[in-house]
């Protein structure tokens, strides 16, 4: 028993333990896998995501109503159906949309020089609205070939070169499943099939790729007519005649060509647990794909080739258009048109090329793939509705100077003539509601004076008792030298002198005049207050201006003097 113990005693005894923790932890580390899923919103993505993790979905929530994160992300652990041991842990990395501000998280979480051997790719599309299956998937291959670039260093070109090696010997060694539980696969390394035309000419990094279709149980419904609805497959209608089904065969036979440049598989998914476990199936099987093999000198005996610990069983379907199974390598373009005659493979893939080939201001000679497509798969999606017509409205300046020119015009539309004299012809002012000749001096005069002789009256006995009865007033009226006429008011009042100032409370009896509005008034009375400013100190000899009668001067001038003389 000593001599398991170490020999040196300096030597500490936690570094004979790590060797052994570290030795342990290498021999059983996990190796991580990653499934990117790429696809618009709501075309199924989250169903498919918990189908891979073999997770339960939330089938309450509906599709449309469910959050999705600028990155979504879950895992699980995979484990052998045999002796439940867990081989790889899985994780699922989700883009919401084909927007570049999603997109641009993907490099930091799933950098190329790393992620590249260990990662499977799939696109989904939504068979609602199969008119942009050919614009979406356009879009999502083409940023995966700029993701596989990178930065372009040595590292990402040798793990790109490595893994098209890989995809490429597995396209060329793939054979339909068969009945017999053990094939011969030892000469399977041994046999290289040429590539077909169009086949695997893009993918320079050789990802596997899977193009999903969902919701292919809405193909075939009962209806004769299928509008915008619920397939939205518009225009296409299911004739007597096969139509629907040549329409259907041709989106199929697009897809299968593009998949076939890019040494995709094509599968279509139904929410029933079925068809998606086929899709998980595959996913695992591409991701423990073994490596290609290495070229054997002559004489020398190849090695034993890597078995998959996940062997895909599922035969090749193109018949079963909910159900449809198309494995990488087994496709090729003399089976792409023995589904339907009249298609041309060819063309189809060089239409794709000229699509690849357009930049934007190019012209464009011969239309593209996506262009085609169209045409065969008319757009029958929800149309915003218009915009209400734009309202320019009129500036104000504008408005008010036309309003302005057409009142000027017409004298019966000016609101200045009615405080105009109706016996004046004067045009009308430039600037101000009043013209220079509506109130004149004379005018005015006139009307106060009117004024007052209707109010004398009704307050001359008033008048009388407040002048008469105070004793300073008259004193005060002899001293100051002023005509008694402008202070005193006769006992027999059949002569009035000027009244004091009225009040503006006396604007609300009624005007003697019958013409006389509530303004022209109060504009008498501010009249009066400026006459009365302007009227000489009472020092002078010279006798003030009175509103009285003419006939009435005269007889308060003689009278005052003779009054001062007297006294």
């Amino acid at each position: 028993m000593d001599n398991s113990r170490p020999s040196s005693p300096e030597e500490p005894p936690q570094d004979l333990w790590s060797s052994i923790l570290d030795s342990v932890s290498t021999s059983r580390s996990i190796p991580s896998k990653q499934i990117l899923i790429l696809g618009q919103p709501s075309t199924g993505k989250s169903t498919l995501a918990a189908a891979l993790l073999q997770k339960s979905s939330t089938g309450e929530v509906k599709e449309d109503e469910r959050l999705d994160f600028s990155l979504g992300y879950d895992w699980a652990d995979v484990r052998d159906d045999a002796d439940e041991d867990t081989i790889a842990r899985l994780s699922v990395y989700t883009v919401p949309s084909s927007a570049s501000s999603y997109t641009a998280l993907l490099p930091h979480f799933l950098p190329p020089r790393t992620s590249l051997p260990h990662t499977v790719v799939v696109i989904v599309l939504d068979w609602t609205k199969p008119w942009k299956f050919l614009e979406e998937l356009f879009t999502w291959l083409a940023w995966v070939e700029q993701w596989v670039r990178g930065d372009n260093s040595r590292e990402i070109v040798i793990a790109r070169e490595e893994n098209r090696e890989r995809l490429q010997a597995h396209l060329q060694h793939y054979t339909e499943p068969s009945a017999d539980p053990s094939p011969a696969t030892s000469s399977l390394s041994n046999t290289l099939l040429p590539l077909g035309p169009g086949t695997f000419t893009h993918n320079v990094a050789g990802v596997p790729i899977i193009v999903t279709c969902t919701k292919a149980d809405l193909i075939d419904e009962g209806n004769d007519v299928i509008g915008a609805g619920t397939s939205g497959m518009g225009g296409m209608v299911k004739g007597k005649g096969g139509e629907w089904e040549e329409r259907t065969d041709g989106i199929m036979q697009i897809l299968r060509t593009v998949c076939l440049k890019y040494g995709a598989a094509l599968f279509y998914t139904t929410p029933l647990p079925t068809t998606l476990q086929v899709v998980r199936q595959y996913a695992l099987h591409m991701l423990f794909a073994p490596p290609a093999p290495s070229p054997t000198m002559a004489g020398n005996e190849a090695p034993a080739p890597i078995r998959n610990p996940f062997p895909f069983l599922h035969k090749p379907n193109t018949l079963d258009r909910d159900r449809i199974v198309i494995p990488a390598g087994w496709d090729s373009w003399g089976k792409i048109s023995v589904l339907r005659d009249g298609f041309d493979a060819k063309a189809w893939g060089e239409a794709w090329e000229r699509d690849l080939d357009w930049k934007e201001g190019d012209p464009e000679e011969e239309p593209g793939a996506r262009k085609l497509f169209a045409s065969l798969v008319p757009d029958q999606g929800v149309k915003p509705p218009p915009l209400p017509p734009f309202n320019n409205p009129t500036p104000e300046q504008v408005f008010l100077a036309k309003n302005y020119d057409e009142n000027s015009r017409r004298a019966d539309r000016d609101p200045r003539g009615a405080f105009r004299n109706p016996t004046e012809n004067s045009a009308a002012g430039i600037v101000g509601p009043m013209g220079s000749s509506s109130f004149s001096l004379p005018n005015v005069e006139k009307a106060l004076s009117n004024m007052e002789s209707g109010l004398s009256i009704s307050g001359s006995s008033t008048l009388s008792a407040s002048v008469n009865g105070d004793p300073s007033r008259k004193t005060s009226g002899r001293t100051s030298g002023r005509p008694a006429s402008n202070l005193t008011v006769p006992g027999t009042g059949g002569a009035t002198s000027r009244s004091p100032v009225a009040s503006p409370t006396l604007s609300t009896t009624p005007s003697p005049t019958g013409g006389q509005t509530q303004h022209e008034v109060l504009q008498n009375f501010f009249q009066s207050l400026l006459s009365s400013k302007d009227r000489p100190a009472p020092t002078t000899s010279a006798p003030t201006r009175s509103s009285a009668p003419p006939s009435a001067v005269p007889k308060q001038s003689g009278g005052g003097d003779a009054t001062d003389e007297g006294n």
